[in-house]
């Protein structure tokens, strides 16, 4: 299924991503850092989402208390928490 997120407290504005059997793919980042955004979606790229959220929830950049990546790992724990 195809999830859409607005993330808070970050540059990007929105996240796309799949949840296929329990893997994500087909992540897209629109706004943010394009490089740190793009390694991001091909690093997790059909690893479980429980591991995903378990690596990247948390991180913070800079000053912020987020991320991308921790807005990623919010984005799957909502998503598996409606499946």
């Amino acid at each position: 299924m195809k999830y859409t997120y607005y993330p808070k407290g970050t540059c990007s504005q929105a996240i796309e991503f799949e949840i296929i059997d329990g893997s994500i793919h087909n992540v897209q980042f629109y706004g943010g850092c394009s490089g740190n955004t793009q390694g991001i979606g091909c690093l997790v790229e059909g690893m479980s989402a429980e591991k995903v959220v378990q690596r990247l929830e948390g991180i913070r950049c800079g000053y912020k208390s987020t991320s991308c990546p921790d807005q990623l790992a919010k984005a799957i724990r909502q998503a598996m928490e409606k499946e």
